[in-house]
Order: C-alpha cells, then structure tokens, then sequence
C-alpha cells in the first residue's frame, strides 16, 4: 500500500511543505515519485514518518532525529530507544507535578516560594536544536546565556507578555481580523519585539517569516497558540508573514 503526500500530511497533522522539507534533508523520502511530481509513501516510510513524529514530540530536533533513526536500524532496538526517551519524559513531566504542588502548598501555606522548586522540571532548551539547526550556534548560544542571566521575577514577566500577545492573537482571530490589518499588525510588532529581545537581536524578514511557519509545522508551537482558540497558530504564522514583507 502507499498514499499520497496529501494523504499523509493530513493523517500525521502536518504540512505537505514540513513532508517536502524532510526529503529535501534526507530525513524521509518517498518510496516514489509519480506523474507530476507527486510524492508517494508507502508502509516503511509511513513506520519511519511514525518514529520522527514521536521523537520530535519528544523535543528532539531534526538533526538528532537523523542520528537517531539512521542509528537505530533495527526495529526493537529503535523501540527500546523510544521507551528510553519517553521514560525521560515522563519523569520531566512528574517533576512539573510536583512542582507545581509544591507551589500550591507554599502559597496556601504563606510559605516562601523557591525558585529551584518552582522552576524545576521546565527546560528552556527544549527548542535547541530547531534553533541551531535553522539560525546558527551563536544565535541559541546568546539567547541562552541572556535567560540564564535573568531573575525568576524577569522570567516570570518575559513569560507573561508572550501569554498576552497570543491572547491578543488569539482574540483578533476570533473577531474575524485579517492577518495584515492594521490592528493585528500593532500585536505582531509586540510580538516580533519580544523575539528580538530573546534573541538578543533582532531577526529579519526571512527568519521572522520562517518561524512564523514553525508555529504550524511543530505541533508543541502549535499546541500553545491553539489552546487559546484553535487555529491562533495559523493565524499568527499569516501575520507574521504579512509584518516580515511589510516591515522588515
């Protein structure tokens, strides 16, 4: 058996263009190319496809997911991997729990809070290998030494504005705003502010655009956005595309 690109995309719920971009890395080919380019994959490709996905909802990025599968041929072997890699998760995952009831005790209780327990389990590096892999070393490597710099109560604030500019996204989304209208144009602008200061620079057009894609090709973006209002990530990933053309 074997299905089209299209057919794939929409069952993994992906892009046809994230699909495209995976064979142009070599991360997944087609088992064929038909009558006008068209990309067809059958049953290992659909095993493999299965394997990237998980490892990215992993946080994995492509690169290590390359190493990962061309490293791991064998099919228990790879699944041993996967058990190994979702143990970790599930323990990052706990720390959180309890982070977070820790936290509750403490503020019920009048308790000082401290910041390595309330901090504990929430990796800011989630992303490192996206960021390295499509801007360069020296751009994660900035943007790293700068966060770690912080205080917990300048995290806590960084951390807020971007909860609010989503929620602005997410509120001219539902009023039926165009992407490139002057109101949600001011949004993005607070939007492309707060990258620029993660970055520790300001990205250009081409960056900027391109991780407004990101927003819906990686489903962890795309979970954040959408859960305040679903389609917010397609919405936001449109507006910046409109901002970078017009602005940058």
């Amino acid at each position: 058996m074997e299905w089209s690109i299209r057919e794939i995309a929409r069952s993994a719920g992906t892009t046809s263009r994230t699909l495209r971009h995976y064979d142009a890395i070599g991360l997944l080919r087609p088992s064929r190319i038909g009558h006008g380019g068209t990309r067809y994959y059958d049953e290992h490709a659909l095993v493999r496809l299965q394997r990237i996905l998980l490892l990215r909802e992993l946080g994995l990025g492509l690169a290590a997911i390359s190493d990962a599968l061309d490293g791991q041929r064998d099919a228990a072997a790879a699944l041993r991997t996967h058990l190994r890699l979702l143990e970790r998760e599930r323990e990052r995952l706990g720390r959180q729990i309890e982070s977070v009831r820790t936290t509750l005790d403490r503020m019920e209780g009048g308790e000082p809070l401290m910041p390595d327990e309330v901090l504990d389990g929430f990796d800011h590096t989630l992303h490192k290998d996206e960021v390295i892999e499509r801007w360069g070393r020296d751009a994660y490597e900035r943007g790293d030494r700068w966060w770690r710099s912080l205080s917990p109560d300048d995290k806590k604030e960084l951390q807020q504005r971007q909860v609010d500019i989503a929620t602005a996204f997410a509120r001219a989304h539902r009023a039926g705003l165009a992407p490139d209208s002057d109101e949600v144009s001011a949004i993005t602008r607070r939007h492309y502010e707060w990258i620029a200061i993660g970055w520790q620079g300001r990205p250009t057009a081409e960056q900027f655009a391109g991780l407004g894609q990101l927003y819906v090709d990686d489903p962890r973006f795309t979970a954040t956005y959408d859960r305040h209002g679903e389609g917010t990530a397609a919405f936001v990933r449109d507006a910046m595309a409109a901002y970078a053309e017009r602005e940058l």
